[in-house]
């Protein structure tokens, strides 16, 4: 039986490493083809400390097999304010679904809408009129690319989701088998709460 756990404050704090660890394996699949360390995910993921941040964490027998994070969009204003540049909503509206990671043998049970629900739900509970996420953007033809790779671009639009036109971030990291990284392009989508 897998339980989903909402955890805030110090609870989500000590969560921090285990979510590391998924972003880590789960991310190195397509389409992220990340290869990440643990001291970048530490740095990256203090975004998740502030006051407005939210881990679900779906535990097997007590050990951290999933994680979505979530946090207020001005958490990450620094990220994304240029994407959202041209678009009539405020950042202080928005909630930042962030990553939801799960490994591979716990998909297909209802997982991912739990971590939807959980995430949109703390948001209406702050205040937010919207949600939304980014996922990466790999070319049809990438080499790296699963021929059995099936989109999840079905279920976020049944979840109400919607990609935003012309609302594009840039991250920079490592492929997997790269020595350098690379700057790679991330498509929003949004959904009201």
């Amino acid at each position: 039986m897998i339980e989903t756990r909402v955890l805030t404050g110090d609870d989500l704090t000590a969560a921090l490493d285990d979510v590391a660890r998924l972003r880590i394996t789960v991310f190195r699949d397509w389409p992220y083809l990340y290869d990440g360390d643990l001291a970048y995910e530490r740095d990256y993921l203090r975004a998740y400390q502030s006051p407005g941040a939210v881990v679900v964490a779906a535990l097997d027998a007590g050990r951290v097999v999933g994680a979505a994070t979530g946090a207020p969009m001005t958490d990450h204003a620094a990220d994304f304010a240029a994407a959202f540049a041209h678009r009539p909503e405020p950042l202080e509206q928005i909630f930042y679904c962030a990553e939801s990671v799960l490994l591979p043998e716990y998909r297909g049970h209802g997982l991912g809408h739990a971590f939807f629900d959980a995430r949109e739900g703390h948001a209406r509970a702050l205040g937010h009129r919207y949600c939304a996420f980014c996922s990466v953007i790999r070319p049809v033809d990438h080499p790296a690319r699963p021929a059995d790779y099936r989109s999840l671009d079905g279920f976020w639009r049944k979840r109400g989701y919607e990609k935003l036109p012309g609302a594009i971030a840039s991250f920079t990291w490592r492929d997997v088998g790269d020595a350098a990284e690379t700057r790679k392009d991330l498509q929003f989508w949004m959904r009201p709460l």
